[in-house]
């Protein structure tokens, strides 16, 4: 009887390594909530803008951070802006707060002059050379703020006439008691202004964060339908959120 051969198994080609599946985005219209910035053309604008809002300890850096990572690793440049962060004005503004004397109309005015720097020199030149824009808050939250301290809204809405309308934004709520909880665990203190200590709610920052934290909630929910953005359950853990996020400004590059 013949002995038994066995063929030697064929060598395999080396895998080729996944690649990211890169994404090109749409060059989508581009509109102004009013009057908008003279001499910028929205239609020139081929990047997209994207906004994460919420209150703090709400996981927006978190959430940014994460997008960037994705966004990046798809083949996307990215740039961030967010409340503070002009270069006219950022350094003054945080110091008149630490002094809790300003008016509200004079934080108001203050606020508007930061975001209207960036959105001039940083926001308008990112989207005209096709960067994806993460900004950590946008105009809903100064106008949301305001109007829980009394402002009337068409003057803000005038005010932030000169804001670009996002491609996507997303506000991830959080219930107050867990936003306490957060931001003791972070910062083992509560901030002034996000206790709404100046409306005299309570004479305890506890207290007066939670009543604060709550009207500026119920504003958010009022105002959703006017400015259509996404409302995100916050309780949820970060990779749920992160991976929601993900799926819905996928398909706002694709538009």
């Amino acid at each position: 009887m013949p002995a038994l051969t066995t063929r030697a198994p064929r060598k395999q080609p080396p895998a080729r390594p996944v690649q990211a599946k890169v994404v090109v985005p749409h060059r989508s219209p581009k509109r102004y909530y009013g009057h908008g910035v003279p001499g910028v053309d929205p239609a020139s604008l081929s990047g997209k803008l994207i906004v994460v809002e919420g209150a703090d300890g709400s996981g927006r850096s978190t959430q940014i951070a994460r997008l960037v990572q994705w966004l990046e690793a798809g083949g996307h440049a990215t740039v961030q802006v967010g409340l503070k962060r002009s270069m006219l004005v950022a350094e003054e503004l945080e110091q008149a707060q630490q002094g809790n004397i300003l008016s509200r109309i004079t934080l108001s005015l203050f606020y508007a002059t930061d975001f209207a720097d960036q959105l001039e020199n940083v926001i308008l030149p990112a989207l005209k050379a096709g960067f994806m824009v993460l900004a950590d808050r946008y105009i809903y939250t100064l106008m949301v703020r305001d109007m829980v301290r009394g402002m009337d809204e068409e003057w803000l809405q005038n005010l932030y006439g000169l804001a670009l309308v996002p491609d996507a934004v997303f506000y991830l709520n959080v219930a107050p008691e867990q936003l306490i909880q957060r931001n003791f665990a972070k910062n083992l203190a509560l901030d002034y202004w996000e206790s709404g200590m100046d409306l005299g709610l309570s004479r305890d920052m506890f207290d007066s964060f939670l009543k604060y934290q709550s009207l500026v909630e119920q504003q958010f929910k009022r105002i959703q339908s006017t400015y259509g953005f996404t409302i995100v359950d916050g309780h949820r853990s970060v990779e749920e959120i992160s991976a929601e996020l993900q799926k819905q400004i996928a398909s706002v590059l694709e538009k």
